[in-house]
């Protein structure tokens, strides 16, 4: 638990099943599919395949369903808050079809291997709503229930819903699921496995080699052979493809606690409004369930990220002026990619790519994504026609052109902290300043340091420039971590990696503090 304080676990990790990690390869070794990342993008693809006769490994830098996978709200849906007016007017009546019809298939899928697989997950079938307390988001709600609608989804508008507290209108779609995501990746890992696969923890892929085979490099300098090769780490860990372009992470709360399952909504929940609020219930002991709030969005390590702690407080206050009763017992963060164009990333690599696929920007709604792209991804690995196949390729241009305003914002923000991080700064910040817990950029011996007093008052060194591409860090107090504002990457206080898309540590820096 983790109720006072600062942030922890999430709930999934906590009553996660236990067991020893899945050790690293031993030797050199060759598979017929290499998949890089153990969320739930990673094992959908691998699962699939082993089903279909492939040999396949999965490569996960820590642990299976131990990334972004699971600190999730874990809400399975195809209504992804405002997402198919916005498809109307960029991909027309046909991509918001494809959009729809694509998510909706993976819900199913999912449901059926709970059903075949006998999972116990805690698999509840809900409705998922997006509202608005305001007046002025009526329209909005109205055109987007109305382009759902279009779009194959059983969306209609309404005024009233079960929560607490008054809404101007929402827009709902029954038959979505809401369920625990990381018992549910146990049960696929252990099927994977039976059917041949294998798993290796604890295993960063630091280097691929394209070609037949495919090469994946480890840390520990084993060699993965693989005639095809999936990189599902979220961010992807390879920049040849240029997709950090189009790609802007964003870093949100998670506030979760119990409360008496009479008043608990069972249905799911979500406003732009307020820097976004999403609200849900799981199961949790007879008479009560598990309320999970999320909301107050922003971007790892841009200015304000000192700011989460009183983020952390605004989200808490939120939901325990709305739902009286709450008792908090957990809080944390979770991370999400955003494309330009609001169209998650699934296909070839990159436009010369024979044998490398990817899977990445999925904007919040991580596992009807994720599900969705272990299905594409497996197909078009078997060589068979999908319908939504060029909805999602990566190597798509036109969206780009349509999404401009998106491409161009996104990429400002980057090139402001590439020539900005290397400008001296007004004022330097003193290390002496720092309270235990604390962290700051300072300049010494000419070299950019990010230094961190820990709890004993012990001040510790590394370089402040992130591995990845250069932009300099910044600290977050709440969650005790370097984060790159460029693309997401995040540290602990040692330098070692906690977030990629680095694949290499922040370097200990041995000097004299002032």
């Amino acid at each position: 638990m983790n109720a006072q304080g600062g942030l922890g676990e999430s709930y999934w990790i906590e009553t996660a099943p236990g067991g020893e990690p899945a050790p690293p390869p031993a030797t050199d070794i060759s598979v017929d599919v290499a998949v890089v990342g153990g969320g739930v993008a990673g094992l959908s693809t691998a699962w699939e395949l082993t089903r279909r006769g492939r040999e396949v490994a999965v490569l996960e830098a820590g642990r299976i369903a131990g990334g972004v996978t699971g600190y999730t709200t874990a809400k399975l849906t195809a209504l992804h808050t405002l997402v198919y007016d916005h498809l109307r007017r960029t991909r027309g009546r046909q991509g918001a079809r494809l959009y729809a019809e694509s998510q909706s298939a993976a819900i199913r899928r999912a449901a059926e291997t709970v059903a075949d697989l006998g999972i116990d997950c805690d698999w509840e079938e809900a409705a998922a709503c997006t509202y608005a307390e305001n007046e002025r988001g009526v329209a909005q709600l109205r055109a987007e229930a109305e382009a759902a609608r279009e779009a194959g989804l059983p969306a209609e508008f309404v005024t009233g819903t079960e929560l607490p507290y008054p809404v101007a209108g929402a827009v709902r779609v029954t038959g979505q699921a809401q369920f625990h995501p990381v018992k549910y990746l146990h049960a696929l890992a252990a099927d994977l496995r039976g059917r041949g696969g294998t798993v290796h923890e604890g295993t960063r892929v630091t280097g691929l080699t394209e070609g037949e085979p495919c090469v994946l490099s480890t840390d520990a300098g084993i060699e993965v052979r693989a005639r095809e090769v999936v990189v599902a780490t979220h961010y992807p860990v390879f920049d040849r493809a240029l997709l950090f372009t189009r790609l802007s992470p964003r870093r949100e709360l998670v506030v979760a606690g119990t409360i008496d399952a009479n008043v608990a909504p069972r249905d799911m929940y979500i406003t732009p409004e307020q820097n976004t609020r999403s609200v849900r219930s799981a199961p949790f002991t007879d008479g009560q369930r598990l309320l999970i709030v999320t909301g107050e969005h922003f971007t790892p390590g841009a200015p304000g990220t000192a700011d989460v702690e009183e983020r952390l407080a605004r989200l808490t206050a939120w939901a325990a002026d709305r739902f009286p009763g709450l008792t908090v017992t957990h809080r944390w963060a979770t991370q999400d990619n955003d494309s330009t164009d609001s169209v998650p990333l699934v296909g070839p690599l990159h436009p010369g790519s024979r044998h490398t696929y990817v899977a990445t920007g999925f904007g919040g709604w991580g596992l009807s994504g994720g599900l969705m792209a272990g299905r594409l991804i497996s197909d078009l690995i078997e060589g068979r026609e999908v319908e939504w196949a060029g909805l999602y390729d990566p190597r798509r241009l036109g969206s780009v052109v349509r999404e401009g305003g998106s491409f161009l914002k996104h990429q400002a923000h980057v090139v402001k902290h590439f020539v900005g991080d290397r400008l001296p700064p007004v004022t330097a910040p003193a290390a002496d300043d720092l309270t235990p817990g604390d962290g700051v950029v300072i300049r010494v011996g000419g070299h950019q340091c990010a230094v961190h007093r820990d709890d004993s008052g012990q001040l510790h060194a590394v370089s402040a420039r992130c591995t990845h591409l250069g932009c300099l860090v910044a600290f977050n107090r709440a969650e005790q971590a370097w984060e790159c504002p460029c693309h997401g990457s995040r540290f602990a206080p040692d330098g070692s990696i906690l977030q990629g898309p680095a694949v290499r540590p922040l370097e200990k820096r041995d000097v004299e503090l002032p």
